[in-house]
């Protein structure tokens, strides 16, 4: 019996191997009742790390059972485990085929969120050229988890191409969706920990004339970068991050317009008060 919760040790990892065996064994007799049986007995848990393991061991099939239509039928089951077995099983067989891998998660970001998080994070890692095509489309859903979703695991990219984020998240800034402006403010604030000049030169343009909403937005990006600036720990902070933080924080005190000055003086209040 594999563990209910956490990771899975070697002894669960054997006992995961060998009843996936029965489950090729099965397959190769052509005998997919059996094998759709099997599957669905370990996939049935609220383990993740057993829906993710058994996904990927799924994944190395290459006999002639009918594997993809079992793990199709399973995207649709009631049990949410089993969906998410299923989606693991199709994004460890099609690595090399990032674009199918895409469309799979369109149809998931809402029957398996989480999993579909996970999957959208490792993408934009290691396939990001092919998510920097793509998400532009979902950032234009009439759904806002699609939205949102379209940013999930952007940060990933933030050394290489922060113009990239700060350009893709001008498009959603005014997004009336407050799922979509918490991942807003979730990247904009890796972006200004690790490339606080483009950060920062984008949002004072937005705050020039920004309404209410925006503002706050804003508000909550800078009011993070501001107390991590400030906490003892120097685990999330670089030199760069520090002076050009301190530096804007200065500036924008002193704008003429008036957003950019409200925004500076009550970033000053809380680097003051800490």
């Amino acid at each position: 019996m594999l563990r209910q919760v956490g990771r899975l040790t070697g002894d669960d990892l054997k006992l995961m191997d060998a009843h996936v065996e029965k489950i090729f064994k099965a397959l190769d007799k052509d005998n997919s009742d059996l094998a759709e049986k099997k599957i669905l007995e370990i996939a049935n848990t609220p383990n993740y790390f057993t829906r993710e393991e058994t996904g990927r061991r799924l994944a190395t099939y290459d006999g002639p059972g009918k594997l993809d239509e079992i793990c199709s039928k399973m995207l649709e089951h009631r049990l949410y485990g089993i969906r998410a077995t299923a989606l693991f099983y199709f994004y460890y067989k099609r690595q090399d085929d990032p674009a199918v891998i895409i469309k799979i998660i369109e149809k998931t970001i809402e029957t398996v969120p989480w999993e579909s998080e996970t999957i959208c994070f490792e993408m934009w890692k290691r396939q990001s050229e092919i998510m920097k095509e793509q998400m532009p489309l979902w950032a234009k859903s009439d759904n806002e988890k699609k939205r949102a979703m379209s940013m999930h695991g952007m940060e990933n990219i933030v050394a290489r191409d922060p113009q990239y984020i700060m350009n893709f998240i001008s498009g959603l800034l005014d997004d009336e969706s407050e799922e979509v402006q918490k991942k807003i403010t979730h990247v904009l604030t890796q972006v200004g920990r690790m490339r606080p000049v483009q950060c920062y030169a984008a949002i004072k343009g937005w705050l020039a004339d920004a309404d209410e909403k925006r503002t706050r937005t804003v508000w909550m990006t800078m009011k993070k970068l501001a107390n991590i600036l400030m906490q003892r720990s120097k685990r999330d902070k670089t030199h760069d991050f520090i002076n050009i933080t301190q530096k804007t924080v200065k500036e924008w005190k002193n704008d003429p317009n008036q957003n950019i000055s409200q925004m500076g003086n009550k970033l000053a209040q809380i680097m003051n008060r800490n």
